[in-house]
């Protein structure tokens, strides 16, 4: 089976964690790597962190955690600009 890779959002609420955002980083484990090293935010995440950046490993259809960053609003801004910037590139032409 497959690996893949995603970069997860997450927004605390009074329920808990709701995930409300996706990326898909590909099969190649050091492309989404890099990628996830030039987010912006906190590696000293908390349960009072209201957002949450998720560095996933799908494999065998089972998440495996592999990185967390806790950001602001404007980092959040920043790291969707970034990710959207990295795909852009790994799949323009």
């Amino acid at each position: 089976m497959e690996t893949t890779f995603y970069i997860l959002l997450h927004l605390k609420t009074i329920d808990g964690h709701e995930n409300f955002g996706k990326f898909a980083m590909g099969n190649h484990k050091e492309t989404a790597d890099n990628i996830f090293r030039q987010l912006k935010g906190n590696s000293d995440v908390t349960d009072q962190c209201g957002l949450h950046l998720e560095f996933i490993e799908m494999h065998d259809n089972l998440p495996y955690n592999i990185k967390m960053l806790s950001c602001s609003l404007d980092q959040l801004a920043e790291n969707v600009k970034i990710i959207t910037k990295e795909t852009f590139k790994r799949f323009a032409v």
